[in-house]
């Protein structure tokens, strides 16, 4: 393969850039299990938002990939907006308990798979944790 086929390849969108980062990663378990979430719109978590109207944008579905006390990693289906606010179901292990919590999109990746298009990575922090 040539060195001008390897440049294009990364330049697709498998290009990440990772920043630094004070927060500790170590306490992330994997949870590989499907999750209810609301989208909301009018909410932007960001500090330019004037009015907040807690109206859903879209309902769906998603599946988390790992999670830790501050949030968790979902892969979704739908493009989430950074600030986007977010009312997801954590899963329990008992299962008629109802864990709506309130969450904020950190960042977003779209998945650089032309057999998945559409497919986004999203990671969420947990709002109102106490932490």
């Amino acid at each position: 393969m040539e060195l001008s086929n390897e440049k294009d390849e990364n330049s697709n969108g498998w290009d990440w850039p990772v920043a630094e980062s004070s927060q500790q990663h170590a306490e992330r378990i994997a949870l590989l299990q499907p999750i209810i979430y609301d989208a909301l719109y009018g909410i932007d978590t960001s500090h330019e938002q004037k009015s907040p109207d807690l109206r859903m944008a879209h309902k769906g579905k998603a599946l988390s990939v790992n999670v830790s006390s501050g949030g968790m990693l979902l892969m979704m289906d739908h493009q989430p907006q950074v600030n986007q606010a977010l009312t997801i179901s954590v899963p329990t292990p008992i299962h008629m308990a109802k864990t709506p919590t309130l969450a904020e999109v950190c960042w977003m990746r779209k998945l650089p798979f032309a057999t998945f298009p559409g497919i986004y990575f999203a990671g969420v922090k947990f709002l109102l944790s106490g932490t």
